[in-house]
């Protein structure tokens, strides 16, 4: 409800209360947004807003508000007609007559056009005159009622229409709207105030035709339907203060569909979509549950919709209430691939509900705590429900994603801050743009900055506990919720915005630990730590003589200080040493518990608690050490680069349980091309309890290490037996069994062999015949009439394949290449894409799969001129 007999001594900070400091000299707490005109057909919009604000300064004469492309006609304060001035710098970045015309130039220019009208610095792109009649009404901090009506016509960002190109009306057609757009870019569709701390309460109206449904935040009060019966407006009230870049839209001939496990839960889909959605959605309450038993916090919201549209910026987008996701999301119970895809956006919207929608920031360098919250308590998800293998993969991958770009392009700043608060223009010198502003970052840059945020989390965690870190995290939300409720103390509101400076205490409070230091390192600069590791070991004193030196001079990279990790399996068991780094080059003696080998057989114990039998005949005599690991636990944003002997990643490989360090030695094994490690790779191949991830890797190190042994390698081509005996029929192993995709593993590890074989290549650098045959027929006998799940990626993986065994030709003379001279063998593989693509017309597969590979596989054989060379030709008479 509108905050109307608020007194204004009530909306001013206590003295002494260290709380949000607004850069406005208002507070606004409530705002009305009135949409009755969509035309589909025009692509436009028509409406007026109404912003409730209290002055919190005696001379307000001009309120600046934000809006973009919208066209003002007309602006009223408390009924009073009012003059404005409306300017968008950003319109015109670099105006005609400057005669600097190179990108530095341009960023710079660029930076100050956005400060100029960002709202957390109190500006804007709108400037409203406040009437001389009402200033000794705001003298008296009595509240102000700014009417604003404004249409929108064919938006470039904010609202998207999707108008398919078909008879029929616009409901027929599924013609729809969404709203859109990166960070705060509510003011694209609408004047308000465009900043995540300026919180308030929403009253929401949308007039739509009949056939279509208006999706919108909050609880749907009432839809009331006109005279005739042709149109009906759709009225919803969003009680809990939210920021304006929180709102959105969708409007279109949705599908509804009310969750059967959580009934404030609504599902929304484009027509005929409704039996994929009821699927999709089915998990959604789970993962509900999870996120509120963690927390010991409930949903903040009464109810929350989820809403699947065409034609989506982004696969998920998260609002107050309600999260928008890309309609190629849905899937039936048929697929398999897409299904953890979806469930991960979904929970990942869900995190953003709590974290990023109720609770706000104060400012754009308080960004990073909300991703990493939301990403972090996303991450308990993943480990909860795909297991501690899929997390801690995901946790290498994203580390790996960080490192890379930050090696590459140079450091990510998560809080663009200095000491005494002064900030500077641009912390990131290296880049062609400045990190102050949200709206001046690149798309990359801001997706690795997520990405680092949550291992920012993660690293906060392992320094104060799990239960810790929840607790403060329930602690934010307890606050939140408080404040929440206190409607008539909009003052109280900032409580709903978290800051770094408050996090930072509200983990000292709770956990009663100084975590400065891991802040300094990791959010207060910029960068990743370089580790190059070597070792020996020393026989007559027993010990490991380790070397550890850091790279900080090169981009991207920091000097790191502090406690490292390092594991050293032994024949005796597996011991954890903590190091502490402090200069450039370390030198460290790490005492070996057990003495080199004996004759005496006997099991090793790993660091899980289990015993294995070894076959040690590879190691050296003399020494005790089996392998050595660094910051196994990833407690370190890093790249590590360790020298050890090849047998050692081999025994690492086959008996260290960690899926990560198993990754890690596929990795550094591609260097060492041996009958060794070839057996180490096939055993693991083989290995029915490995880690599906890890023997998808092996397959193709595989193939890297076959290629490199060409001219020794013996017997069929690598993997070929394996496959035949897991997938094949027995008594004919050139057929393939009919599928059966139940098990999941071996569902990805039959898809991803025959995409690995296919690199193989022999001693003319070309795909043997053996292969190309062999992946053909796994094509011609595919079988997929029994299986309750599609095969339509597995028959993608298949053109991948066949893309694969292509080597690129070189072409005699410029000549033209016809059917006729093309290769036998390329008229084979264009014989089974055709196939294909007639399949494709006659049963389309999922998302058209198949059609999007066979493009993808198209250019890479136009790259190739078409020709893949068969191994009985040699490259003199290839043509």
């Amino acid at each position: 409800m509108p905050l109307t007999g608020v007194e204004p001594a009530r909306m001013n900070r206590k003295k002494g209360d260290k709380g949000f400091e607004s850069p406005r000299p208002y507070k606004l707490t409530h705002q009305v947004v009135c949409i009755n005109n969509i035309n589909f057909q025009r692509k436009s919009v028509v409406g007026f807003v109404e912003l409730t604000i209290f002055p919190t300064v005696a001379n307000l004469n001009r309120i600046k508000l934000n809006s973009k492309q919208c066209r003002i006609y007309r602006v009223r304060i408390n009924d009073l007609e009012a003059a404005f001035i409306y300017n968008d710098p950003t319109l015109e970045v670099c105006h005609s007559e400057s005669k600097q015309r190179n990108l530095n130039y341009f960023s710079n220019a660029y930076a100050a056009a956005v400060s100029a009208v960002d709202p957390d610095a109190g500006n804007g792109e709108l400037c409203i005159k406040v009437p001389s009649e009402l200033w000794k009404h705001v003298d008296e901090l009595k509240v102000l009622k700014i009417h604003i009506n404004f249409s929108l016509d064919q938006p470039k960002g904010g609202l998207h229409f999707v108008v398919p190109s078909v008879e029929g009306s616009m409901a027929e057609r599924g013609a729809h709207v969404f709203s859109c757009g990166y960070q705060n870019s509510t003011r694209f569709w609408f004047p308000c105030v465009d900043s995540y701390s300026e919180l308030c309460t929403w009253k929401l109206e949308f007039t739509v035709d009949a056939a279509m449904v208006a999706v919108s935040n909050g609880d749907l009060v009432e839809t009331v339907y006109t005279h005739d019966m042709r149109k009906k407006t759709f009225h919803y009230m969003l009680t809990i203060p939210t920021a304006a870049s929180n709102i959105s839209l969708a409007i279109g001939p949705f599908e509804i569909l009310v969750d059967p496990y959580m009934h404030e839960v609504t599902h929304f889909c484009l027509p005929q979509l409704l039996p994929l959605l009821k699927h999709t959605t089915s998990y959604l309450h789970e993962v509900f549950e999870f996120y509120e038993e963690i927390l010991t916090c409930r949903y903040p919201y009464s109810c929350f919709k989820t809403v699947f549209i065409d034609e989506a910026y982004v696969e998920v987008a998260a609002y107050a209430s309600m999260s928008i996701f890309s309609t190629n999301l849905l899937h039936s119970a048929m697929i398999i691939d897409e299904t953890p895809l979806t469930r991960r956006c979904l929970a990942q919207s869900l995190a953003q509900q709590f974290f990023g929608c109720f609770i706000s920031r104060m400012s754009w360098s308080d960004e990073w705590v909300l991703k990493g919250i939301s990403g972090y308590i996303y991450g308990l998800w993943m480990k909860k429900t795909f297991g501690v293998n899929e997390y801690r993969h995901w946790i290498k991958e994203e580390l790996d994603k960080i490192v890379a770009y930050e090696l590459k392009t140079g450091g990510v700043l998560l809080h663009p801050i200095f000491g005494g608060g002064k900030e500077k223009d641009n912390p990131a010198s290296h880049l062609h743009f400045s990190i102050k502003h949200p709206h001046t970052l690149s798309w990359e840059y801001y997706s690795m900055f997520q990405c680092k945020a949550h291992l920012v989390m993660r690293l906060i965690e392992n320094r104060i506990s799990m239960e810790f870190m929840l607790q403060v995290f329930n602690k934010l939300l307890s606050l939140a919720s408080t404040a929440s409720s206190q409607k008539f103390q909009s003052h109280m509101w900032s409580q709903m915005l978290v800051s770094t400076s408050g996090f930072l205490k509200s983990i000292s409070n709770v956990s009663g630990k100084d975590i400065q230091p891991l802040i300094k390192q990791w959010v207060d600069q910029s960068g990743v730590v370089k580790f190059y590791g070597s070792f020996a070991f020393n026989r007559k004193r027993n010990v490991l003589e380790l070397e550890i030196k850091q790279d900080y001079t090169s981009p991207g990279t920091q000097k790191y200080v502090g406690p490292l990790k390092v594991t050293v399996q032994e024949l005796d068991g597996s011991f954890n040493h903590t190091l502490q780094i402090e200069e450039n080059s370390l030198k460290h003696d790490i005492p070996c518990h057990s003495k080199s080998r004996r004759n005496k057989k006997k099991k090793i114990p790993l660091m899980n608690g289990e015993e294995v039998d070894m076959d040690l005949s590879a190691m050296d005599a003399d020494s005790p050490l089996l392998w050595i690991r660094i910051d196994p636990d990833m407690s370190v944003l890093r790249k590590v680069e360790f020298e050890q002997a090849d047998f050692m990643w081999q025994y690492q490989l086959r008996y260290e349980r960690d899926v990560v360090a198993q990754q890690e030695s596929i990795l550094a094994l591609e260097k060492f091309p041996t009958p060794a490690s070839r057996l180490a790779l096939t055993d693991i191949l083989e290995q029915e309890q490995c880690f599906y991830r890890v023997r998808m890797s092996a397959c193709f190190c595989l193939a890297k290490i076959a290629n490199s042994m060409v001219s020794t390698w013996t017997g069929p081509p690598a993997m070929k037996s394996l496959f035949t005996r897991m997938f094949c029929c027995k008594s004919c192993p050139n057929i393939v069994k009919t599928n059966n995709f139940m098990s999941f593993q071996s569902y990805f590890l039959q898809k991803t062999m025959p995409v690995a074989m296919a690199l193989l290549r022999d001693v003319h650098n070309l795909c043997p015949k053996e292969v190309l045959t062999f992946i053909l027929d796994l094509i011609k006998y595919n079988d997929n009439r029994k299986n309750k799940f599609s095969d339509n990626y597995y028959r993608a993986e298949m053109i991948d394949a066949l893309a694969n065994s292509v080597t690129p030709a070189v072409s005699v003379n410029n000549e033209v290449r016809t059917l006729d001279n093309l290769n036998p063998d390329v008229r084979l593989i264009l014989e089974e894409i055709t196939r294909f693509l007639n399949m494709e017309k006659l049963l389309p597969s999922y998302r058209h799969t198949i059609t999007v590979r066979l493009e993808c596989s198209g250019a890479i054989l136009a790259h190739h001129n078409l020709h893949l060379l068969g191994s009985s030709d040699s490259p003199a008479s290839a043509s």
